[in-house]
């Protein structure tokens, strides 16, 4: 199979939660890729430091942004810019980073493009070295705007196929290619027949290749394809359809995976009611938004959830290794309900400072701006993050620039699965699926 390159388009709002949890795209020719590396160039030799940015002028004050959509009818993810404003009350209550207080603009992005661009021009406006730990999915808004400024995005959450492409972000997971790839992995070895349950939408016709890449590399026939409305109230359609194709030919286990982003829950709530006629159906493979707050709240054991495979980018939230973090939220936001230290949002927001946090140790006394930031980033350094990633480091001759990810160096997933209504590690460590994606078949 030839891997291709992915459309400049945003992925569906995946909100993967702590569990393992949460693109390749439709292909285009490789103009993109080359098209990348003149835009690297370009801004390389052209996007000199604003005036005014903080830590390059004179001043020991650092400022960055957060930003993320609340309070919308789509996908929210207010943890993000809560943690961010946490970390920075920590950060500073604990010498500031090098000796420098952090500053960190919070903006709303809304779920829409006019939004995100302002959030965008207030970052330039306000002087941030970089934008860190957000989520947002209208990068044809933003990218622009912080390209033509030189303003790094560090630690986006990956849902659009510009985090993986643009020469000024640096992502810390594989967003959703490699959460579908790995999911696919895993089914391989579970599920005779499996039934994917997405958008039908563009940006919906995605992920299809992504799942069936693992499910090739597994040696299992593609997934069935039932197309849902992004913004049912029911599911009940899509579930009795996914669950005929998951046992038309009796071959035994049959496995559904819904990739519907926040409308997840919905469809498992449909999906529960309709299972009970189609026994020969054993789990209901899930990619969405769960953690055990919602395997709790939809019945824990004799929930819809019982048996499924859930992955993610990062180790379980139990994970020990999780504890700096869980210092902060302590410290600094014990009453914060907006941060849930489960939230995949959460943890890719401390992983995202972590990685900020190792730049300006880095740069040491200079100056911090956008520049030396990138310069930084730029330079082959490699990164540790206390084992919750591979050591990090970005360069656009990494393995999956092939198949047009030229930015993704963190291919890793974990897998868990609800177990006696908890949601627990199914295998111990990181699923790499470099290899996988490298093979992924796009049409």
């Amino acid at each position: 199979m030839t891997g291709r390159r992915l459309p400049r388009s945003t992925f569906p709002p995946a909100s993967l939660a702590a569990p393992l949890a949460s693109p390749l795209s439709s292909a285009r020719a490789g103009v993109r890729a080359a098209a990348a590396l003149v835009a690297c160039a370009s801004l390389t030799v052209g996007c000199g430091a604003i005036p005014g940015l903080s830590g390059g002028d004179g001043t020991d004050e650092i400022t960055v942004m957060t930003w993320a959509p609340e309070q919308t009818d789509a996908t929210n993810k207010p943890g993000m810019p809560a943690f961010a404003s946490a970390y920075a009350r920590w950060i500073n209550a604990n010498g500031g980073l090098g000796g420098r207080k952090l500053r960190v603009l919070t903006c709303n992005d809304n779920n829409d493009s006019v939004g995100a661009a302002a959030c965008a021009r207030r970052a330039v406006k306000e002087g941030a070295v970089a934008v860190i730990g957000s989520y947002s999915q209208h990068a044809d808004s933003f990218f622009p705007i912080l390209e033509g400024s030189g303003i790094p995005y560090i630690g986006g959450y990956g849902t659009t196929s510009d985090e993986f492409t643009s020469p000024l972000s640096y992502p810390v997971n594989g967003g959703q290619p490699v959460l579908l790839a790995g999911l696919g992995n895993e089914l391989a070895k579970e599920c005779d027949t499996t039934v994917l349950v997405r958008p039908d939408t563009i940006a919906g016709d995605e992920l299809p290749p992504l799942l069936n890449a693992g499910l090739t590399a597994g040696e299992r026939d593609d997934a069935g394809d039932v197309r849902a409305p992004e913004d049912a109230t029911a599911y009940a359609t899509a579930s009795r359809q996914a669950l005929e194709q998951a046992t038309a030919d009796d071959l035994g286990t049959g496995c559904v995976v819904p990739a519907l982003g926040d409308r997840t829950s919905t469809f498992m709530d449909s999906f529960r009611r309709v299972r009970e006629d189609y026994p020969d159906v054993a789990t209901g493979t899930v990619l969405g938004s769960v953690d055990q707050t919602v395997i709790d709240a939809s019945g824990g054991a004799s929930g819809p959830y019982e048996g499924s495979y859930v992955t993610s980018w990062y180790p379980g939230a139990t994970d020990k290794r999780w504890d700096a973090m869980k210092k902060v939220i302590s410290e600094q936001a014990f009453t914060d309900t907006r941060i849930d230290p489960t939230d995949a949002g959460v943890q890719t927001t401390w992983i995202a400072y972590t990685v900020f946090k190792a730049v300006v140790d880095e740069i040491g006394g200079g100056e911090v701006n956008a520049d030396t930031v990138r310069h930084a980033l730029d330079s082959g350094m490699k990164i540790d993050t206390g084992g919750l990633t591979p050591q990090l480091r970005w360069q656009f001759s990494d393995k999956l620039g092939k198949v047009g990810f030229p930015r993704l160096v963190n291919a890793n997933a974990t897998l868990q699965v609800v177990r006696e209504g908890q949601l627990v590690a199914a295998r111990d460590g990181f699923i790499d699926v470099t290899a996988t994606l490298s093979n992924a078949e796009t049409s």
